[in-house]
């Protein structure tokens, strides 16, 4: 059993610099839990505090159910994979993946099974008589996983160890790592700012934004219901379409009000019908994703958003259209003034839509496009949804 635990995590930097407030996450037994937030969130101090490498201020960190806020990293047994490889570079991979081992003082004989073990698991004999300068992107990479998961850790760490290969070899190597975490079923804990790489890997993603944990579920259900509008704009891309619309009633019936917009929606998508009755006359946050929208035809008159096309990008398989429709859209608070007239004068009217291949719309062309409304997502005038 190797589960992980933070309770009431904080960390405070000098300066009163908050990494960590309140801070709670438990790993099961053989999960792959990946941690996601933009830079400064607190993603890898959450990481380096479970490694060792940083103490706590307050709260505690568990690992087989045993506090070990004073254990130095390597009383810990746990297996770190960083961004930059951290291999030795005088040393051949073999050499590499048995330093730990005799470092902990593991018999010859039980180095070399464990290697032969482990290299033949990442696809590494062929390699292991080269230095890391012989080797690849990839090649390198599943060194420095070999070296960790060498020592039989009990629980692996990875800080975004993807970042520094190419858009193809990323995800070769997120579908080989999936592949292998579900081989070995170790607990590990996989910190990236890619949500991709963390829709993809993770049995959960936990969401974090300045210090706190947003959410924490399966992809899918971060992704279907998202626990508030910064989760709900952070995953998903391109992101979601989020304006501020008054909520009314008209009759059994919901309305979001918007621009010049009056839409129905029916009551039955949302569990909580209560807690969005209560706020009926009030200002909330309408979310709806790009491919919330659809071909007019297929939806009511009163569902249609007409705009002027800024740009479209064409990807093959799909268009994505950003287009002005003439609505205010939801800016993050917090933002300053002048970022802020900034930001509204880039993107105060834009929506953004994606569209099956076929006709590519031009810039400056009037288009009229259908919404799903019973996709949209509400949320309270704080961003929490309802």
């Amino acid at each position: 059993m190797s589960e992980i635990e933070f309770e009431n995590v904080k960390k405070v930097f000098p300066g009163n610099s908050v990494a960590l407030e309140d801070f709670n996450l438990k790993v099961s037994d053989g999960e792959f839990v990946v941690i996601v937030g933009p830079s400064g969130c607190g993603k890898s101090t959450a990481l380096r505090i479970l490694a060792g490498l940083e103490s706590v201020s307050e709260g505690k960190v568990r690992i087989d159910g045993e506090v070990v806020n004073d254990r130095t990293p390597q009383e810990r047994n746990i297996a770190m994979v960083f961004q930059n490889y951290a291999l030795y570079p005088h040393k051949t991979v073999r050499a590499n993946m048995d330093f730990p081992l005799r470092m902990m003082g593991v018999a010859l004989d039980d180095r070399t099974q464990r290697i032969e073990k482990t290299a033949d698991m990442l696809g590494l004999n062929d390699y292991l008589d080269r230095k890391p300068k012989e080797l690849s992107g990839g090649q390198r990479q599943r060194a420095a996983m070999g070296r960790a998961l060498v020592r039989d850790p009990l629980v692996s760490l990875m800080d975004e160890p993807l970042s520094n290969l190419d858009a193809k070899l990323r995800v070769e190597i997120r579908a080989e790592m999936a592949d292998l975490q579900r081989e070995i079923g170790i607990t590990t804990v996989y910190v990236t700012h890619d949500q991709i790489e963390a829709m993809t890997l993770g049995d959960r993603v936990a969401v974090l934004a300045d210090g706190r944990l947003q959410q924490c579920d399966p992809p899918q259900v971060i992704y279907d219901h998202p626990s508030n509008v910064f989760v709900a704009t952070f995953i998903g891309s391109p992101r979601m379409n989020v304006l501020p619309s008054q909520l009314r009633k008209k009759g059994d019936r919901f309305a979001i009000e918007f621009g010049d917009y009056s839409m129905c929606f029916d009551p039955e998508r949302y569990q909580e019908r209560e807690a969005i009755e209560q706020q009926v006359g009030n200002k909330v946050l309408a979310g709806f994703r790009p491919e919330a929208f659809c071909p007019p035809e297929q939806v009511d008159a009163s569902l249609r958003i007409k705009g002027k096309v800024q740009t479209a990008e064409a990807l093959g398989y799909e268009r994505i259209v950003y287009f002005d429709a003439s609505v205010e859209t939801y800016l993050p608070p917090g933002m300053s003034r002048k970022s802020e007239e900034s930001e509204r004068g880039k993107q105060e009217r834009s929506l953004i839509a994606r569209m099956p291949p076929g006709h590519a719309p031009a810039t400056g062309e009037v288009i009229e496009l259908g919404l799903k409304v019973n996709e949209i997502h509400l949320f309270n005038e704080d961003g929490e949804a309802l």
